[in-house]
């Protein structure tokens, strides 16, 4: 291939600083939330069969990644590395947490300090909680708001599951006032029963927290589930900007609104006094430009299924699997063919790339493109003109906001 974007030991190297690794540890719900990931709007995740993730297979992996943290390939003197448990519910699977929680405390591993993390409904957290207060996780809270707002997430039956929650988070926030105070954060979920302003008011009044607020997923729809997903998808920007004190809310939540990200994004690419790294500072930055904003594999995450499939993303269809662990054959990833797989990506892109005025800062993901494995149409292209409007509606946010500047160059750590 003449553009050779990506090695296999660029590959080898993410590995080796891997940020995150975060295991799937059962794809087993105690809900059955309308607009779950897994559930009825989407096709392209493997059947739930209410499964456990395999003990023995993940630990041959901790292993195989131990290799690689301990290897030259790692630059990192001293990186935290988060290990994340996500469902399914994984408090559905505590056995496992114990176990791969137990082992990493044991590791053999001196330049890495390891941080625990679940994501979780909270269903079962008033017979875990004093366990995952000892081992300090941070724990992600998914919760959309007040009893209306939530009403899409219900157990098999179909019963609303709202104050069952909000009992148990009432029970952590009494018995670990500390804990709750630094090691809890919620995730909630927009759509047609919520708004931004109303989750934002909802978590900053009852617990003075500022949520995480995600959109619908808009990939792997099943074609016959379209006109449901429009009619429960909403768009967070616009929903934001209809409120009153939409300002407020948006300085508030800062990094997780929409319009801080960007402008946050423009002024790290585009200022020329955010550096990478010190080479960039002491030599300048890099020519070497991979075509889309896509993460390279493994350099935030590895998200390992249920079945031992190994992802760069949980939030990539399950189809774009790179590896496979199991109990007999262990850990199969074929750096080359991670390698050739993402520049017969990237070469698909590289074309409009080229031509994309927009192409220093793009933040799309190739994986999230119709059409990637024929001819890709990449919804973040800009032309000059688009590209110019983009760069006058930062400044102008800037020119009206100016001590957002010092505070995004100040507060704002990247990697």
């Amino acid at each position: 291939m003449d553009n050779k974007y990506l090695t296999a030991d660029d590959v080898k190297f993410q590995l080796a600083n891997l940020r995150q690794l975060t295991f799937e540890v059962t794809d087993a719900c105690n809900l059955c939330c309308k607009y779950c990931n897994y559930g009825e709007l989407y096709n392209d995740y493997d059947k739930r069969k209410n499964l456990k993730i395999s003990l023995p297979a993940s630990l041959k992996l901790i292993d195989y990644l131990t290799s690689y943290w301990n290897s030259d390939y790692n630059v990192s003197a001293k990186r935290y590395t988060y290990i994340s448990f996500y469902g399914g519910e994984p408090l559905l699977n505590m056995t496992f947490v114990k176990s791969i929680v137990d082992y990493i405390e044991k590791l053999p591993c001196s330049n890495r300090s390891f941080v625990f993390s679940m994501t979780s409904n909270a269903l079962l957290l008033n017979q875990y909680m004093d366990y995952l207060v000892d081992h300090g996780f941070n724990l992600l809270i998914s919760l959309d708001g007040d009893e209306h707002a939530t009403s899409y997430r219900v157990n098999k039956t179909g019963k609303v599951v709202y104050s069952d929650i909000i009992r148990n988070i009432e029970i952590l926030r009494k018995k670990y006032p500390e804990y709750f105070e630094h090691k809890v954060n919620f995730n909630a979920v927009l759509h047609n029963r919520n708004s931004v302003s109303s989750i934002y008011e909802f978590f900053k009044t009852h617990y003075n927290k500022t949520p995480s607020i995600g959109e619908l997923n808009n990939m792997g729809v099943s074609p016959d589930k379209i006109k449901l997903f429009q009619d429960t998808y909403r768009n967070s920007e616009e929903s934001l900007h209809q409120a009153e004190n939409y300002e407020e809310i948006e300085q508030e939540m800062f990094l997780k609104s929409a319009t801080y990200q960007t402008v946050t994004h423009f002024i790290h690419q585009y200022s020329g006094y955010v550096f990478r790294n010190y080479s960039d500072l002491l030599y300048g930055r890099t020519n070497k430009k991979i075509p889309t904003g896509t993460c390279l594999p493994f350099s935030k995450r590895m998200f390992v299924t249920v079945n031992g499939k190994i992802l760069p993303c949980e939030r990539i269809g399950q189809h774009f699997a790179l590896g496979k662990v199991s109990d007999d054959s262990g850990v199969e990833l074929d750096f080359e063919m991670i390698a050739d797989r993402y520049n017969a990506y990237y070469a698909k892109l590289a074309p409009l790339c080229k031509k994309c005025h927009k192409a220093a800062s793009c933040i799309q993901c190739l994986f999230n493109l119709k059409g990637l494995e024929d001819s890709p149409v990449c919804y973040g292209y800009m032309d000059k003109h688009s590209f110019e409007m983009y760069k006058s509606n930062q400044i102008a946010f800037l020119r009206k906001h100016p001590t957002d500047y010092y505070r995004i160059m100040e507060e704002v750590i990247t990697e």
